[in-house]
């Protein structure tokens, strides 16, 4: 079970990952470039279908993953522990991804417009450098990079 859950959490990854860093890294300075916000909402909308999907798998997987490392939930904020440092980041990075995606989507995506696009590449630069920070926690469960 733990690694057909991994697999998924994997998947998961990808697809949040991969999609934030075209998101910031392709489409983001086209948009700047030609003010172009109806094709950053085209983006935003074919890519949540299969985005938040994701998350939510990750989410989901990996609190399984973590219950099953450190069934001892007081320890998940242990950072003493190596494993336990590796789920309080992830945790932490979850916390402050979901932070900017509400303040985005309450705040900003209702109201985007030329004027309050530099707002929204505030939140999609840190999402994007939160999500390959995820990976490369994770990847720290293996090779022990943070320890």
């Amino acid at each position: 079970m733990y690694n057909a859950v991994l697999f998924i959490h994997l998947l998961g990854a990808t697809v949040w990952t991969g999609g934030h860093l075209i998101l910031a890294c392709t489409i983001l300075p086209n948009v700047f470039r030609d003010k172009d916000i109806a094709f950053l909402s085209r983006f935003e909308s074919h890519y949540e279908k299969i985005g938040i999907p994701a998350l939510i798998i990750q989410i989901l997987s990996g609190l399984y993953l973590a219950y099953t490392l450190l069934p001892d939930l007081s320890q998940w904020f242990d950072f003493s522990h190596p494993v336990s440092r590796l789920v309080a980041f992830k945790l932490i990075f979850l916390a402050c991804t979901f932070l900017l995606a509400i303040d985005a989507r309450l705040r900003i995506i209702p109201n985007l417009s030329k004027n309050n696009l530099k707002s929204l590449a505030y939140h999609i630069i840190p999402v994007t450098v939160l999500s390959v920070l995820f990976v490369y926690v994770g990847i720290s469960f293996r090779t022990g990079w943070l320890f």
